[in-house]
């Protein structure tokens, strides 16, 4: 049985670092199972279930990278939060397209690296409520967490998910990458907006021509109105 926040699984091979993070993790009230490489990390997901992953991207031999895109390959979703020491913006792009929910850059703070669990994990849970949203051929259940365009179901990370569902609910509105930062990610803009792009440019690639996200040139992101 899981603790009532969440079973965290902890794919670090640096053992001091892997330890801080469990004993953080811990004093918050989460259950934590460690694995120091990339196939062991896979097999304590098929065995744990884990309701988040914080995977360190520079592991010997199967990399994070590679870990998250075999979990993506076989469907499965679990919340990924990349930490990684290499402070390069293609490395966080690259984790984001493979559908990781978020980063963290060595060295953190241990306090953000909890916040920014917590931050997935409500994200992935989403919203208890019964109300369908739609966008001419989209269709968004938040209480299901599930997504359609037409009569084909879309897979989305929680963070995606999120993000699309917090612009549905305000159509028209225009808001800043900061504003979405705060808002959807839960944290203020430490680092660069690139984030908030990635995930946009995620949404539409995989919405097609049903994704009613607008750029504004300039200032941000809204959802069109509908007629």
């Amino acid at each position: 049985m899981q603790p009532e926040r969440g079973l965290v699984l902890v794919v670090e091979d640096e053992v001091a670092i892997a330890d801080v993070i469990r004993r953080n993790l811990a004093q918050a009230g989460y259950g934590v199972v460690v694995a120091g490489d990339g196939p062991t990390a896979l097999a304590a997901v098929a065995k744990h279930r884990p309701s988040a992953v914080v995977l360190d991207i520079g592991l010997p031999g199967l990399d994070g990278i590679e870990v998250c895109r075999r979990l993506r390959a076989g469907n499965d979703w679990t919340p990924v939060l990349f930490v990684t020491a290499r402070d390069d913006e293609i490395d966080r792009v690259l984790g984001l397209e493979l559908g990781a929910d978020d980063y963290v850059v060595k060295p953190f703070s241990p306090r953000e690296l909890v916040a920014r669990v917590g931050s997935v994990l409500r994200r992935a849970r989403g919203p208890q409520t019964p109300e369908l949203l739609r966008a001419a051929d989209l269709a968004v259940d938040p209480a299901e967490h599930r997504v359609w365009v037409a009569d084909t179901e879309v897979d989305l990370t929680a963070t995606e998910f999120d993000l699309l569902v917090f612009l549905l609910r305000r159509p028209g509105r225009v808001f800043a990458r900061e504003q979405l930062l705060s808002e959807v990610w839960g944290y203020a803009a430490t680092t660069s907006t690139r984030t908030v792009d990635v995930h946009v440019a995620q949404l539409r690639s995989k919405l097609r021509e049903a994704s009613p996200i607008r750029t504004v040139r300039g200032v941000g992101y809204a959802v069109r109105q509908q007629r």
